[in-house]
């Protein structure tokens, strides 16, 4: 007995001290809802790649872009049953589960990229991936998705007055109009305007039905590296590692390309008959006074501790 109990010790120990050639194949179903000329997919290949290279091409990532998989709401539900490994949605999207991410969209909160970094890759942004296992979920980081603008099919918006009178559909939080039905609301007047970084503009033909594009930048947008707990928890130590550091060297390069594609799209979208225009930093400081009151109503709704977190980090992200 002595012998078969040694045996089985030494085929444990082995196990664990497995390289990667021996790693057990996996394939990753990674689910997005940005087109393939987007530079979220753009992050997904790269990722693909790493993590291949890591783990000897044991681990192996399909992309689903376009809302293949369904909507961000329907894939949170998918990664939390276990039937789907991976997402990358607007943080948006997890208000729902843990609200206090609705922070991230509070608007005029970051001026720049920098600023953005520092929130997200900061104490704020731990804190909030911290309370996602308890919902099913694990998230390797933030990507880029960029400052959000103002289209419509009426005029440009200069003012905060502009704005006034105009249905736009905003992010789902709190107004549920899903992103694929949003091109066709906006062909059929059903509503005036959205709100989106360039890049999605651009990709998503948005040009086509909104003649007016306006730099409001009134909220940075992000996405986040999202994997279902249930798969997280059937991987080993290894694999996990793995994952982290594909996650980790992919970020720069994504927001990299992201910023780029972002600066290119403004000139694509003028190429393409949209008028586009730049809000005096003026009127953005009024339209940030205008919803002060809106999200300080809100915050009030959020864990007083995260709140505390979020505004000493603005504090010390803003200091000259």
């Amino acid at each position: 007995m002595r012998f078969f109990r040694v045996l089985a010790l030494a085929a444990a120990c082995a196990a664990l001290a497995a390289p990667a050639w021996a790693q057990q194949e996996r394939v990753i179903r990674l689910g997005h809802l940005n087109n393939t000329d987007h530079p979220v997919s753009f992050g997904v290949k790269r990722f693909a790649e790493r993590l291949a290279e890591k783990s000897g091409g044991k681990l192996k990532v399909q992309e689903y872009p376009a809302n293949q998989l369904g909507n961000e709401l329907q894939q949170q539900s998918a990664l939390q049953g276990g039937v789907q490994q991976m997402s990358l949605p607007a943080t948006t999207s997890l208000a729902g589960i843990v609200k206090e991410f609705g922070l991230l969209d509070f608007p005029f909160a970051v001026a720049d990229y920098a600023q953005a970094d520092q929130l997200l890759d900061g104490p704020l942004g731990k804190a909030l991936i911290d309370k996602l296992p308890e919902k099913g979920l694990v998230a390797l980081g933030y990507w880029d998705l960029g400052f959000r603008n103002v289209t419509n099919s009426k005029h440009p918006i200069n003012k905060p007055e502009d704005l006034q009178g105009l249905k736009i559909r905003v992010i789902p939080n709190p107004v549920p109009m899903p992103f694929t039905e949003l091109y066709g609301a906006l062909e059929s007047k059903a509503v005036d305007g959205q709100e989106n970084p360039f890049a999605v503009i651009l990709s998503n033909k948005f040009y086509e039905i909104q003649k007016y594009v306006s730099a409001t930048n009134h909220v940075y947008a992000a996405n986040i590296v999202l994997v279902s707990k249930k798969f997280w928890d059937q991987l080993t130590p290894t694999e996990q590692q793995w994952m982290r550091e594909a996650a980790d060297e992919t970020r720069g390069y994504q927001r990299q390309v992201s910023r780029a594609a972002a600066q290119k799209a403004v000139g694509e979208l003028q190429a393409k008959g949209a008028q586009f225009n730049q809000v005096a930093p003026a009127e953005q400081t009024r339209m940030r006074e205008i919803a002060k009151p809106v999200t300080d109503k809100f915050a009030a709704q959020y864990d007083p501790a995260v709140v505390q977190l979020y505004n000493n980090e603005l504090a010390r992200i803003r200091r000259p």
